[in-house]
């Protein structure tokens, strides 16, 4: 909405500061901060008064949480806040005639609805089984291969993989592009998703790489730095560096109360949707695999439990004392509050590294 009032600079010069990305994008994230804080505590005074809480009930759970009875009753879908505060402060500051931005406000809502009936349903059944898996799935794959057909049938968006570090060699997937966008949504979607186990941990790792893809994202969408940096120009994608940065305030919002000990949980209603949403901007500004460093800690807890699962089917035997990875430091003796906190400093730590490699080529 404030990008429309940079049309009006004739008559007034100081709208033109509505033209830049960065200004709107700086206004999008405290705008989105706020917007958040308000949202969460409104909603955490909602969910509790109608006893909405997050159910736990595995005996693993017993072993892991000391304050059991606080966190069984801490409400959910606090998710809820962070997509509508991403959302609106999008609809604010952004360009609503670009393609991505409409294409990527309509998939974090998507999402989020998915994680909101899985949550709606465990409340609602007072136990820990939502919406079926396999329906989760299917939903998660409806949106990665319809995306993947949008992206392979952009003339923008070509079908070559970036390597990470070299500039002259690519993979050309043709029209698996279609496949691999899936793959590649639904498994940033869960990866997420299994991550948000403890107070902040999923919620912290999120910000750190929306930090990473506001600054790519701006980077892709701009003719001269990306040809001096020598990576794919999306043009339009700039103005994604607006969507990103309404995540990085939105997330610092809902982090304020969701840090241990958490007021509320994010649940599946913002796990599978800013998960999905990461997965869907990595593809949309061609850094598809350097979304496995961007998100690396995703992608450990991802592959502590697929390890897990395999090395107890073939041989008997776990590797880890539980999986995802953040649970077996908790069983080796190290409190919540600290693994959240060393897991934040790898994300960040990822973070930096998936910025380097823009210029390490």
């Amino acid at each position: 909405m404030f990008y429309y009032l940079s049309f009006l600079q004739e008559h007034f010069s100081g709208f033109n500061i509505f033209r830049y990305i960065t200004i709107r994008a700086a206004f999008a994230s405290i705008s989105s901060f706020l917007l958040c804080l308000w949202l969460t505590r409104k909603l955490i005074g909602f969910l509790s008064v109608r006893k909405i809480g997050d159910i736990i009930r595995d005996k693993k759970d017993f072993a892991l949480h000391d304050d059991f009875k606080h966190k069984r009753e801490t409400p959910g879908m606090g998710g809820i806040a962070v997509i509508l505060s991403v959302v609106v402060s999008s609809l604010l500051w952004a360009d609503m005639s670009n393609g991505y931005v409409r294409l990527i406000l309509l998939a974090i809502i998507y999402l989020g609805f998915v994680g909101f009936l899985d949550d709606y349903l465990k409340f609602s059944r007072k136990n820990s089984k939502g919406l079926r898996p396999k329906l989760k799935f299917i939903a998660q794959v409806i949106l990665g291969l319809a995306l993947g057909i949008i992206f392979y049938l952009d003339p923008s968006i070509d079908h070559h993989l970036e390597i990470p570090f070299l500039k002259s060699i690519f993979i050309d997937l043709g029209i698996l592009y279609i496949l691999f966008s899936a793959v590649v949504i639904v498994g940033s979607s869960n990866a997420v998703n299994l991550t948000d186990g403890l107070d902040g941990l999923a919620i912290g790792c999120i910000i750190m790489a929306a930090l990473a893809y506001t600054g790519m994202c701006y980077v892709a969408g701009h003719a001269v730095l990306s040809r001096y940096l020598m990576i794919s120009f999306i043009p339009g994608a700039g103005e994604l560096t607006i969507f990103c940065a309404s995540l990085v305030g939105a997330g610092l919002g809902f982090l304020w109360y969701n840090c241990y000990p958490a007021s509320i949980f994010m649940g599946d209603t913002g796990a599978l949707a800013l998960g999905g949403i990461i997965g869907i901007i990595s593809l949309m500004i061609k850094k598809e695999l350097l979304l496995v460093v961007v998100g690396g800690i995703f992608v450990a807890e991802a592959f502590s439990v697929i390890i897990q699962v395999f090395s107890f089917r073939l041989r008997k035997k776990r590797v880890f004392l539980m999986s995802p990875l953040h649970h077996h430091f908790q069983m080796k003796g190290m409190r919540e509050s600290k693994v959240v906190v060393r897991f934040w400093i790898f994300a960040a730590i990822f973070a930096l590294l998936s910025l380097a490699t823009l210029k390490i080529r």
